[in-house]
C-alpha cells in the first residue's frame, strides 16, 4: 500500500495497527490547524466587517437611499456567488492560492496583475484602520482627560503609533489565523454593540441633526462611488482561500455553508447599519459615520472606543494577507522562519503605520480601493478564472453568470476609477478631526441626549 507521509511516497508493508497510528498522528497534526464551521464564519464575517461597514451610510447617500439598498442586496448576492465559484474553480484547477488559479488561467501577466491588487487592498484596508484608530481614539480621549487637539493624548499620529506597538503589531505577529478566532468573535460581539448603538441614536439624534426635503431620494448620480465603497464593505476574497485551506474537512458544500451563512450575517449587519446611520444624518453624513456624532455625546465615544477596539481586531487578518501574499510572490520556500516572519510583519505594520499619518480623509480611501482593487479581486477576476476553468462552451447557462458578474465589474471599475481620480482633482470633503456644525449650534440640545 502506498501512502504519502511527510513529503514521500511510502510503501507500508506493516499491519493495520500501525496503519492506523501514522492516520491518527496525521489527524493530530491537521487538527492543531484547523477550525471548524463556527470558527470560520468568526473570521470570515469579522474580514467583512471592518472599517468599511462606517462608509455604508456615506455609500446611500451617494447611490440614493432606495438604489443604495438594492446595491448592498445585490453586491451581496455577487459577493456571495463569487466567492463559491472561486473556491470551486481552484478545485477545478488543482490549486489552492488565488495567485495559483489565475496564473494557472491567465499566465504571469495575470498572476502580476493579481498579485498588485490582492498585495495593495489589504495595505490599504490597514491603512484606513489606522485613519479610524486615529480619528476615534483621540476624541474619546480628548474628551474623557478635557486636554485640546494639541496635547499628546489628542495627538492622532502618537495615537496610532502606540497602538500600532501595544495592540495590533503583537497581534499581527501570530503565525497561524486559527489563533485569532476568538479575537474574531469578540470583534463580531464589538461590531453588533456598535449597530445597536446606531440603531438606537436612529431614534433621538433628530433633536439636533435636521434633515431637509432634499436628503431622501430613491436614486442619485454617485452610483459608481456607492459601489466601491459597498464593495469594499464586502470585500473577503484574499482570505477566501487561506480560510478555506484552514477549514475542518474542507470540501465545496461546507465551503459553501459556510459562505451563506457568514456573507448573510454580514449583509443584514450592513443594511441595518447602513439604514439607521444615513436615516439620522441624510445629507450631512460622513465617510466614517461616527465622525457625525459630537465630541460631548458621551454614548457615542463609548461606541467609538468600542469600534476602535474592533478595527485593532481586524487589522491583524489583513497583515496575515498582506504578508502571505509578499512571502508567495518573493520567496519559494513555503515554511517561514521566525526572523523572516517578524521582520516582514514589522517591516509592513510600520509601512501602514507611515502612510497613515499622510491623510485623514477615508471616504476616498474607501472608494479609491473599492474600484481599483476590491472590484477586480472580488468579481472580475474570480467570474473570469472559473469561465475559462469550466468545461463547455464559453455561452452556457451555467456560465451565464459569471459573464454577466464579470462585464459588470469591468465596467464599474473603469468608470469608478475615473471618477475617483476625477474627485480627488476637484477636491474631496473631508471633516475628520472636526466637530460638526449641529454639534456647534446645538450644544444644550446634546448635553440633554448624552444623558439620554
Amino acid at each position: 500500500m502506498v501512502r504519502k507521509f511527510g513529503g514521500r511516497e511510502c510503501q507500508l508493508r506493516c499491519c493495520p495497527r500501525h496503519l492506523t497510528a501514522i492516520e491518527s498522528y496525521e489527524e493530530d497534526s491537521s487538527k492543531e490547524i484547523r477550525s471548524n464551521l463556527a470558527q470560520t464564519s468568526f473570521n470570515y464575517i469579522n474580514s467583512v466587517i471592518g472599517s468599511g461597514i462606517v462608509g455604508i451610510p456615506y455609500a446611500l447617500h451617494q447611490a440614493g437611499l432606495g438604489m443604495g439598498i438594492i446595491l448592498l442586496l445585490l453586491i451581496a448576492v455577487a459577493t456571495d456567488y463569487s466567492l463559491c465559484i472561486m473556491i470551486k474553480a481552484g478545485s477545478l484547477a488543482g490549486v489552492t492560492t488565488y495567485q495559483a488559479l489565475i496564473q494557472s488561467q491567465f499566465g504571469r501577466p495575470g498572476y502580476y496583475f493579481l498579485t498588485v491588487a490582492q498585495f495593495i487592498y489589504p495595505l490599504i484596508a490597514m491603512i484606513s484602520y489606522n485613519i479610524i484608530i486615529g480619528d476615534t481614539i483621540t476624541k474619546v480621549l480628548m474628551r474623557m482627560f478635557d486636554v485640546s487637539r494639541s496635547s499628546v493624548l489628542g495627538n492622532r499620529h502618537f495615537i496610532v503609533f502606540f497602538c500600532t506597538v501595544f495592540v495590533t503589531l503583537p497581534l499581527s505577529l501570530y503565525r497561524t489565523i486559527v489563533r485569532l478566532s476568538l479575537v474574531s468573535f469578540l470583534s463580531l460581539i464589538f461590531a453588533a454593540s456598535i449597530v445597536l448603538f446606531v440603531v438606537i441614536r436612529a431614534f433621538s439624534m433628530d433633536v439636533i441633526v435636521v434633515p431637509s426635503p432634499n436628503d431622501f431620494v430613491f436614486a442619485n448620480t454617485g452610483f459608481t462611488e456607492a459601489v466601491g465603497v459597498i464593495a469594499f464593505a464586502y470585500m473577503c476574497h484574499h482570505n477566501s482561500f487561506l480560510l478555506f485551506d484552514v477549514l475542518d474537512n474542507p470540501t465545496q458544500s461546507r465551503w459553501n455553508l459556510v459562505t451563506h451563512i457568514s456573507i448573510g450575517i454580514s449583509c443584514l449587519i450592513i443594511v441595518i447599519f447602513g439604514i439607521c446611520g444615513y436615516v439620522t444624518f441624510s445629507g450631512s453624513v460622513q465617510g466614517d459615520l461616527l465622525e457625525n456624532f459630537c465630541m460631548s455625546d458621551d454614548w457615542a465615544n463609548a461606541a467609538r472606543l468600542v469600534f476602535t477596539i474592533t478595527i485593532m481586531l481586524t487589522y491583524p487578518i489583513e497583515c496575515f494577507v498582506t504578508r502571505e501574499v509578499f512571502e508567495n510572490a518573493v520567496f519559494k520556500e513555503k515554511q517561514s522562519s521566525l526572523l523572516r516572519h517578524s521582520v516582514l510583519t514589522v517591516s509592513l505594520v510600520a509601512l501602514t503605520f507611515a502612510l497613515s499619518t499622510l491623510t485623514d480623509c477615508l471616504s476616498i480611501v474607501l472608494e479609491l480601493n473599492g474600484v481599483l482593487a476590491a472590484v477586480p479581486l472580488a468579481y472580475i477576476l474570480p467570474a473570469a478564472a472559473y469561465i475559462r476553468v469550466s468545461d463547455g462552451p464559453f455561452l452556457t447557462l451555467e456560465k451565464a453568470p459569471a459573464i454577466l458578474l464579470a462585464s459588470a465589474g469591468l465596467l464599474i471599475a473603469v468608470i469608478g476609477t475615473a471618477k475617483s481620480i476625477l474627485d480627488i482633482v476637484h477636491g474631496v470633503r473631508c471633516s475628520h478631526g472636526a466637530e460638526m456644525s449641529y454639534c456647534i449650534q446645538n450644544i444644550t440640545s446634546l448635553y440633554n441626549i448624552s444623558s439620554y
